[in-house]
């Protein structure tokens, strides 16, 4: 006689997946309860505003609202592309942008190189304060100070130049000097914060390994050269990576508590221009379109950059 055997039901894969996630969430619920607030930040201020891209393509009226106003297609964007201000805000955040990148990628690593070298511990904490301070100073008080002191009258700069037999410079004022003032002091302020990454990556890296160096004779320029950099490569490539995604913005809080009419040509960018037609024009489906177009193309960019970089060293953020 045969006996059967009640077999339990075999449960699919996606419920199983579902159990089991489900189970995990509630073993750490204390942690994804601090989780939340994060959460809905983001989707509150980074998801739902991206309704808002759709006023780039209508015919925005304020009253009406995003729903009842009429489509409009690439109107704006022919307008963008048609605006010769628009251009040239574009050639400007290009330009800024492309030297804030060597001298806001290269001067942290160099500062974080030269922080590992000290070996003073109190020397090199209080070094590292110094430098960090200038990054939790906001635009309007940086900007202040910078023109206080390139002042033409009471600025200490030109006192110094003129001391030397010099004449003041109106360095807020000259178009040739505005953008290397806006890259020199955006270094100076972000480049201490932006060295934390790299001090940490270099904390990370195997002591044995610098021991043995010294041990084969190996200068500090040596261990520097053939230890430490090759040892953060791929902390650089990710910074790389994402620091190129803010390609065509140049940075609203400065520009803006630096630039003035007489530096208008040389100092004018997407973000200035984006705020001029929005807020002050009140032409929010075309700053929308450049807003749109800036997204667009930082973008592109990070995913150009990741691609490449996966392909050459086999090093990227995703």
């Amino acid at each position: 006689m045969e006996i059967e055997i009640a077999r339990a039901p075999i449960e699919s894969p996606r419920r199983l997946a579902r159990r089991r996630l489900l189970r995990r969430i509630w073993r750490y619920k204390m942690l994804y309860l601090l989780l939340l607030p994060a959460f809905i930040w983001v989707v509150l201020f980074d998801y739902l505003p991206i309704y808002g891209i759709s006023v780039a393509f209508l015919d925005y009226n304020f009253i009406k609202g995003i729903s009842g106003s009429e489509w409009a297609g690439l109107k704006y964007f022919r307008q963008l592309f048609e605006s010769e201000m628009f251009r040239n805000a574009l050639k400007n955040t290009i330009i800024i942008n492309a030297y804030k990148m060597i001298s806001g990628f290269v001067c942290p690593i160099l500062l974080a190189l030269a922080l590992n070298e000290i070996r003073k511990p109190w020397y090199k904490r209080t070094l590292q304060t110094a430098v960090y301070l200038p990054r939790f100073v906001s635009w309007v008080v940086y900007g202040g100070i910078i023109t206080l002191l390139l002042s033409p009258e009471t600025g200490i700069v030109n006192q110094l130049i003129e001391f030397f037999g010099g004449k003041s410079i109106y360095f807020l004022t000259e178009p040739s000097l505005f953008r290397a003032i806006v890259v020199f002091t955006d270094a100076m302020k972000e480049m201490g914060w932006a060295a934390i990454i790299f001090i940490a990556a270099i904390a990370g890296l195997n002591p044995e390994v610098y021991e043995a160096a010294i041990m084969d004779g190996a200068t500090r320029f040596q261990r520097m050269w053939r230890i430490t950099l090759p040892g953060i490569t791929s902390t650089i490539v990710v910074i790389f990576i994402l620091r190129i995604g803010y390609i065509m913005s140049a940075g609203l809080d400065q520009i803006i508590n630096l630039y003035n009419p007489t530096v208008f040509e040389v100092g004018d960018i997407l973000d200035t221009y984006i705020y001029r037609v929005g807020i002050e024009q009140f032409n929010f489906s075309l700053a929308a379109a450049a807003d749109l177009l800036k997204g667009v193309v930082g973008l592109s960019m990070v995913l150009a950059a990741n691609h490449l970089a996966k392909k050459i060293n086999d090093s990227g953020i995703f």
